[in-house]
């Protein structure tokens, strides 16, 4: 009996073994399932969160290249706002001309028109290149010709100007044609 006994004892551990092993086999499973749908939700809230940012970045290059074409077209508008005036002006000497015949008047309007136009430009950074007597620089004069001078001093600089030069804020907007003393 004692046997007997015995072997009962060793088949409910066995028993209680298995079910334990069986319990641990299922948590696990269980565990690794929810691992797999915890990695599988992962993905799925990376994908999201992927095509959000890459939509939002599609939609902000869109927008800027709009702006951008925008900005673009729109450029000229506060100079051609300001030389408005300065058409009026025209117009208006234009239709006076028509009738008068003093020359002085003539002249002193246009020097008024030119001086209101010039300084319209140099409120918007345009500035002159002062050239004549200068030494040539490629950077702001473009040569046009060269001439024999018999002044020493005067070889390698600028004789004659062509065409004034201008920069815009400091950046040249056309290069001073120029002849230079050879």
């Amino acid at each position: 009996m004692a046997r007997k006994d015995k072997n009962k004892t060793e088949n409910t551990e066995e028993q209680e073994l298995n079910a334990s092993t069986e319990e641990n086999e299922t948590v696990e499973k269980e565990t690794n399932e929810s691992v797999e749908l915890t990695d599988g939700e992962k993905l799925a809230d990376l994908n999201d969160k992927y095509l959000r940012l890459y939509s939002d970045f599609d939609n902000f290059r869109r927008r800027t290249i709009k702006e951008k074409a925008d900005i673009i077209a729109s450029a000229s508008s506060g100079l051609m706002k300001e030389l408005l005036p300065v058409i009026d002006d025209f117009e208006r000497a234009i239709l006076n001309n028509e009738q008068s015949e003093d020359l002085n008047g003539l002249k002193e309007g246009f020097k008024l028109i030119y001086n209101k136009t010039l300084n319209t430009l140099k409120t918007k950074g345009l500035e002159w290149i002062d050239s004549k007597g200068k030494a040539f620089d490629p950077e702001v004069h473009e040569a046009i010709t060269n001439i024999p001078v018999e002044d020493e001093e005067m070889k390698g600089k600028v004789v004659d100007v062509i065409e004034k030069g201008y920069n815009l804020k400091g950046k040249p907007l056309r290069y001073a044609k120029v002849v230079v003393g050879q």
